[in-house]
């Protein structure tokens, strides 16, 4: 389950770098900046806060000259290593928070929620298999949240104050 993550200070990998294999919740010990950023190896979320909050970003193998690139206004804070999975997918989704409301399961990717399943919202959650990523907007887009196996009593407390989760996609990327 190796990742590796170089951080740069600057744009197009200038500056001084640090290289991370695994989840570090304050990026500002190392760097005090990150504006560019190079995944050799694994996923990431990354985060413009410390402590996995604010914005996130799902980062795969590749290179990102420049952290607008991938959305980020100010600076990388902290980032996660996304473990491998092998195996199925399972998470059950509900329309009120505490697991309240109308519930469905859920074993693959949902462009739509709300036309898959006629809800007009998704609250709470419990991951049984897999990590996800959960969007606000149909289609994968817009902000999106970062969830690995647990149970959540309220997607509102995660990370961003009125977010409507609207898209479900699994992280099967061979990281």
């Amino acid at each position: 389950n190796m990742g590796k993550i170089i951080f740069y200070e600057d744009r197009n990998f200038q500056g001084r770098s640090y290289e991370c294999m695994s989840d570090c919740p304050n990026m500002s010990s190392y760097l005090s900046r990150c504006h560019s950023c190079r995944v050799e190896s694994g996923c990431f979320v990354v985060y413009d806060r410390p402590n996995y909050m604010g914005n996130q970003y799902f980062m795969r193998r590749g290179e990102y000259a420049d952290h607008t690139s991938f959305g980020i206004s100010g600076s990388v804070q902290s980032c996660r290593l996304v473990p491998q999975h092998r195996g199925s997918y399972r998470m059950k989704i509900f329309e009120r928070e505490n697991f309240q409301g109308q519930s469905h399961e859920l074993v693959d990717d949902c462009d739509s929620i709300v036309d898959r399943y006629q809800i007009s919202d998704c609250q709470s959650c419990h991951i049984i298999d897999g990590h996800w990523l959960m969007f606000e907007q149909p289609h994968h887009r817009g902000r999106m949240l970062y969830l690995s196996p647990g149970e959540y009593r309220s997607i509102k407390d995660l990370g961003y104050r009125g977010m409507r989760i609207s898209s479900v996609r699994r992280i099967v990327d061979s990281c």
